[in-house]
């Protein structure tokens, strides 16, 4: 699930939203209040349940075939995403959907890489939202490895320090360090 030509999108588990409002999320690090939404390239940071915590990592340009063969595995792709066990069953049961919302209101946020994009204007979804599907399946497509693993931290201790690059989304919901 990518957006066309002159979309972005927005995941959402909610398949009743008219139209995105601004506002200020609970675990904002900013103060000012956005629509979010992501481009091609950061979507499969979002095939997964809204509250699952995951860990992610891929090749850059500057990744040393080192951390390439240690972290991905020799040949196994360019990108992988990790997972706890305890979030497996609801990784196959979500329904989630992607909201197609036009990416000319949106702008590049994160420094030094955008990691998203925002809008502080209320947005109009294109279209209906459409159903993702299956999330397992998804990964399999785009050739990204979809690791299970009992507790994430020690995945994500290694990736952080790798010359690979990394996103954490809802770390907090992981399981206590071991």
């Amino acid at each position: 699930m990518r957006p066309g030509p002159g979309e972005v999108l927005h995941f959402s588990e909610d398949s009743t939203i008219e139209r995105f409002a601004p506002h200020v999320a609970a675990t904002a690090a900013q103060s000012e209040a956005y629509v979010w939404a992501v481009g091609a390239e950061r979507c499969p940071d979002y095939w997964f349940p809204r509250q699952c915590p995951r860990a992610m990592a891929w090749v850059t340009l500057t990744t040393t075939v080192a951390d390439r063969e240690r972290i991905i595995g020799a040949g196994s792709g360019t990108r992988v995403h990790a997972i706890e066990y305890s979030w497996l069953p609801a990784l196959r049961s979500v329904r989630l959907y992607a909201y197609r919302l036009p990416a000319a209101q949106f702008r590049p946020i994160g420094s030094p890489v955008s990691h998203a994009l925002v809008t502080t204007e209320p947005v109009t979804p294109l279209g209906p939202p459409e159903p993702v599907g299956d999330l397992l399946a998804l990964h399999e497509e785009a050739g990204i490895q979809l690791r299970v693993l009992d507790n994430l931290w020690p995945f994500w201790d290694c990736v952080i320090i790798s010359t690979l690059g990394f996103s954490g989304i809802r770390l907090r919901n992981a399981k206590p360090r071991m």
